[in-house]
């Protein structure tokens, strides 16, 4: 109780309050904008806090990791264009909402909905961080290999119209993460003695060019459309936040289950908001009554996505608090940040420095609650997008896209790829292949063979797969998971084509 106490009067001071709604504004602003990543703004905040005290700055990059959390859904929702990597799977139903003219009810859903998932995290990261830490660290290259395997198994659930599309973009997907340099051993491998390749395709770019460019290229294909205003203006500012929370609250198991699972995944390092984006959308999914109806609007396809990935931000925690594992490139910058300090992170830590972990806690819970005053009350600003006419927003959207493409790794070539990727985006889009699955490719392709490799090099034996208890309850999910979802794909084939059937009324 006296740690806790201090660090809560080191958080609530005047001067750090301010720094962290400061924090919180960048991130949400930061995020919003297509192609720069919560990993971004949580770099360019770093040196700001190397003159502030410990906890006042690890404060600060908490308010700005949560905002950027949120701050995705802003143009998932309004553009269809996912702001950061965690809100893929928030794009299939926010912007559906919005294009059927509910904007600001899609914003709103995201917001409470990452809002709860966030409190929830930080509640499950007070009081189970030691045992979720050792469970996690535990986890060998045998029990991630097979736990990304069932990630893989969310194709069958966004594979759209048709599953043999859907399961050929996926592979596509898998086939493009294998180029460039062999994340084990270092060599170039299938860049066809082409320079751009050898680097291979970087996630961000790939992101961008599938959602951003070939969504932009959709919107200004129909002449009629780029010279009139935006069609998301009726009804964009005819909304009521808080009518929309009790519209979230009235679906808690949704809203627990998407969280927790944001929690656990989080809590893997290496695995990050991403995966738990789309893991969360896919068991929503699996688990509604209707689940014909997402990727049309459905608010539990939002509540899921959003209070999936922004849980991820307390689980990234856990392994960096109690064991000094950073769970992700931004819980790696935030261990930089106590090193600078001179704070020692490990197991140790809450023993050591238990009033900077209880107020990293309050800071979390700070955080979260700054991010809904932020976005409640900027929520009619950013709506505002929808009423500039699109011959307007799309060279600026495209600019954006460019610039957060260029300054991943400030390479040329990665703007020749980026036009490649649209235009295969495009094309794809056109020929009415799902996108969702070449990118879900992208994102675990890379974890699953580094992880592979891994189990492989450690030992030979493949049956090691299936004696390890952990491994083997990951590969029957994922064949349960295949199992159910081709089941799901015929019997919604068989009432489409009973209902086309039916003699017109």
């Amino acid at each position: 109780m006296n740690d806790f106490l201090i660090g809560a009067t080191q958080i609530f001071t005047f001067s750090t309050l301010i720094y962290m709604f400061a924090g919180s504004i960048a991130g949400i602003v930061a995020a919003a904008i297509p192609g720069f990543t919560v990993t971004m703004a949580i770099v360019l905040t770093l040196p700001l806090t190397f003159a502030m005290e410990p906890l006042q700055g690890i404060a600060v990059m908490l308010s700005v990791y949560v905002g950027g959390y949120t701050g995705g859904l802003i143009s998932a929702a309004l553009l269809g264009i996912p702001g950061t990597p965690s809100s893929v799977a928030t794009t299939f139903d926010a912007y559906p909402m919005a294009r059927n003219g509910e904007p600001g009810r899609a914003l709103s859903i995201g917001v409470w909905a990452s809002f709860f998932g966030t409190i929830i995290s930080t509640v499950v990261l007070i009081f189970a961080a030691p045992p979720l830490a050792l469970f996690a660290v535990k986890l060998g290259p045998w029990e991630y290999f097979s736990l990304i395997v069932f990630a893989l198994t969310i194709v069958g659930s966004l594979v759209g119209k048709s599953i043999v599309r859907g399961m050929l973009a996926g592979l596509v997907g898998l086939l493009i993460s294998t180029v460039g340099t062999d994340p084990i051993l270092g060599r170039a491998r299938f860049d066809f003695d082409i320079e751009m390749l050898q680097t291979g395709f970087p996630f961000l770019v790939v992101l961008i060019g599938i959602f951003a460019i070939s969504q932009l290229t959709s919107e200004v294909e129909d002449a009629k459309n780029i010279r009139s205003g935006n069609s998301l203006v009726t009804g964009a500012i005819d909304f009521q936040t808080w009518k929309v929370f009790k519209e979230v609250l009235m679906r808690p198991v949704n809203l627990l289950r998407s969280s927790i699972l944001g929690v656990l995944i989080g809590a893997l390092p290496g695995a990050g908001g991403s995966i738990a984006n789309l893991l969360a959308y896919d068991q929503a999914k699996r688990s509604s009554k209707h689940p014909e109806k997402f990727g049309k609007g459905e608010t539990d396809g939002i509540v899921a996505s959003e209070a999936g990935n922004s849980a991820t931000a307390g689980g990234g925690l856990i392994p960096l608090i109690g064991l000094g594992i950073p769970g992700s490139a931004v819980d790696a910058i935030l261990m930089a940040s106590l090193m600078v300090h001179g704070i020692s992170v490990g197991p140790r830590l809450i023993l050591d420095h238990g009033d900077l972990v209880y107020g990293m806690f309050i800071a979390m819970a700070v955080s979260s609650l700054m991010m809904l005053i932020v976005s409640v009350f900027s929520m009619r600003l950013f709506l505002r997008i929808t009423e500039v006419p699109k011959w307007a927003i799309v060279p600026v959207v495209m600019t954006c896209c460019v610039i957060g493409a260029f300054a991943l790794n400030n390479r040329v070539t990665d703007l020749y790829l980026l036009i490649v990727i649209g235009i295969a985006g495009y094309a794809m889009r056109a020929l009415g292949y799902s996108l969702a699955p070449l990118v879900l490719g992208v994102i675990l392709g890379p974890i699953a063979e580094t992880n592979l490799r891994r189990a492989l090099m450690t030992d030979a034996d493949m049956s090691l797969f299936i004696s390890r208890p952990i491994s083997l309850i990951f590969l029957v999910a994922a064949v349960l998971s295949i199992v159910w979802a081709i089941r799901s794909h015929l019997k919604n084939s068989k009432t489409n084509q009973r209902t086309s059937n039916e003699p017109a009324s």
